[in-house]
């Protein structure tokens, strides 16, 4: 299964794809590694139609995120606020007395921590 760099609760901005939802940023909401594809809040709005369950309930219209795919996002510095590219630096801590290395994410445009 891939790992990607963007994980649920990042803000990411629509770098492709359809017209209204091109430019939009939005949060995270779930990541979906099997497709390789993301939901975005607020993003790729879709209304589904909901059928009534019981006798005297009526069914509705809901409006849903659908997910998009993950290559159609860029992550956005949140110093900038613009979409940026992400690198990884390791560092060593020291944890209960053990020295353990720890991978950190990085804006390739600033250098600064995500």
């Amino acid at each position: 299964m891939p790992k990607f760099k963007i994980k649920t609760g990042d803000l990411v901005q629509v770098i492709s794809g359809k017209k209204d939802n091109k430019g939009k940023q939005g949060k995270v909401l779930r990541v979906i590694p099997e497709t390789q594809r993301v939901v975005v809040e607020g993003v790729n709005v879709v209304t589904r139609h909901k059928r009534a369950t019981m006798q005297g309930e009526s069914g509705g219209i809901e409006k849903v995120e659908a997910p998009i795919h993950i290559s159609n996002v860029a992550l956005v510095d949140p110093e900038t606020k613009k979409p940026t590219k992400v690198g990884y630096r390791t560092e060593t801590v020291e944890r209960n007395g053990r020295n353990k290395t720890v991978r950190v994410r990085v804006s390739k445009s600033t250098g600064k921590d995500l």
